[in-house]
């Protein structure tokens, strides 16, 4: 976990019942618990680890509609206003900042992506507007980068990953919310083919419905189920530097690094032109659902075969309530933070504003994020199992929508009027 991740206190009691089981407390079934406990549906989230000890705290804080597919453009205006809301809501800022996120193009065919998507969204009512040379000079002074243009949405903003979801989760707690850490759910119960419980390690809990928000744990346990879902595993590595003054505290992405001012003076930094793939058993299973992917992105990849794989291949992909599970073997997916990535990242940045030639690394880690073939989550009911939700496969932008994305899960939970249209994240669309 990163240094600065606040710690959630939570109970150990395990309940006899409730209406509603969440699986996974990360930013997406934390505010679904919040929802929840608001709407006065009792609730309990399971944790098999710490709140936000995987990629909720672990990602780079960025709340962006820009270059997002089209269909999910909705969700994250509804996150950006949800975001906006949250101190109030919560009681606790979030460092949420409507500081504006940019994109930029080092030549004619990156500028071309950022205009066809800009054409995509039109009738969407953002603020984003198409950059010239000049312009970014203007947002970003004292570069020496040579772009061709690039692409900015004031709207845009950025939020605080080590804060932002333990701050929701104590306040699901104030509002009524169970949350219980340390404690993995080894599988569902069902009578009549329905939900009626889950089996967790400490015991078994009666309820109505389940909603897994497990992240990149989700492709596993629910292969337990029976139920394929398709998601590979991807890592991000990140570095934040000691504070220092930079060129603008709007989030950058360049081709091949990117930067966010960070609430404590330093920045956020990654190289956001590659990540590594280490093999694992599912992508030689499932890989070729993601060949359009790769075609496009085989660039992005470091992808490499060794430790990881034999790793994987130890877990158990089938087991009983009756005995441990993978989740809790291994609490925690914390892999190593890949130095050549961020230093290829500063350096990157350094070449284009040289203010970040005096920075130096405070912190530097990685998360494991869970990608789909389309890169779209889902958000749906697993109608092969009556009383089984899902919330999971964000594809690393899952934290700027996280907000609206855990409201949605709870509205379909509670089968009440959805806070956007659920169609775009359908199971059955996979």
């Amino acid at each position: 976990m990163t240094k600065t991740l606040e710690t959630v206190h939570t109970t150990d009691q395990l309940p006899d019942a409730t209406t509603v089981v969440i699986i996974g407390g990360g930013i997406v079934g934390v505010t679904a618990a919040l929802t929840l406990a608001e709407r006065n549906i009792p609730v309990v989230l399971l944790e098999k680890g710490h709140i936000a000890g995987e990629q909720s705290s672990r990602n780079l804080g960025w709340i962006r509609k820009t270059s997002r597919h089209a269909a999910d453009v909705p969700l994250a205006q509804a996150a950006d206003r949800l975001w906006a809301g949250m101190p109030e809501r919560i009681g606790q800022s979030v460092g949420y900042r409507q500081s504006g996120i940019m994109f930029l193009a080092k030549n004619d065919e990156q500028m071309a992506m950022h205009e066809a998507w800009s054409r995509s969204v039109q009738d969407l009512s953002l603020d984003s507007q198409l950059l010239t040379p000049q312009a970014i000079d203007q947002h970003v002074p004292n570069g020496q980068g040579q772009w061709v243009g690039g692409i900015y949405t004031p709207s845009d903003g950025r939020a605080e990953p080590a804060i932002a979801t333990s701050a929701i989760a104590r306040a699901a707690v104030a509002k009524g919310a169970t949350l219980i850490q340390h404690c993995a759910v080894r599988t569902l119960v069902r009578s009549a083919g329905k939900i009626s419980g889950v089996v967790t390690e400490k015991g078994e809990i009666r309820c109505d419905q389940v909603l897994l928000a497990g992240g990149a744990w989700s492709r596993r346990f629910l292969g337990n189920q029976g139920i394929a879902l398709p998601t590979l595993p991807l890592i991000c590595s990140v570095l934040r530097t000691t504070p220092m003054t930079g060129p603008t505290d709007i989030a950058v992405g360049g081709p091949d690094f990117s930067f966010r001012k960070q609430d404590g003076g330093g920045f956020i930094i990654t190289q956001r032109g590659a990540l590594d793939a280490p093999i694992t058993l599912d992508h030689l299973l499932i890989g070729w659902r993601y060949l359009s992917q790769l075609r496009a992105q085989r660039s992005f990849l470091r992808t490499s075969l060794g430790r990881a794989f034999l790793q994987d291949l130890a877990l158990a992909r089938r087991w009983g309530a009756d005995r441990p599970s993978p989740l809790e073997k291994i609490r925690t997916l914390d892999p190593s933070a890949n130095p050549a990535l961020n230093q290829e990242a500063l350096t990157n940045l350094a070449d284009a504003w040289p203010v970040f030639k005096q920075a130096q690394i405070e912190e530097s880690w990685a998360g494991v994020i869970d990608v789909t073939p389309d890169s779209n989550p889902v958000i749906d009911h697993v109608h092969a199992i009556p009383g089984l939700t899902i919330a999971t496969g964000f594809s690393g932008h899952g934290f700027g929508t996280g907000p609206a994305a855990g409201q949605l899960a709870a509205d379909l939970v509670a089968n009440t009027s959805p806070i956007i249209d659920p169609d775009p994240y359908r199971f059955d669309r996979l």
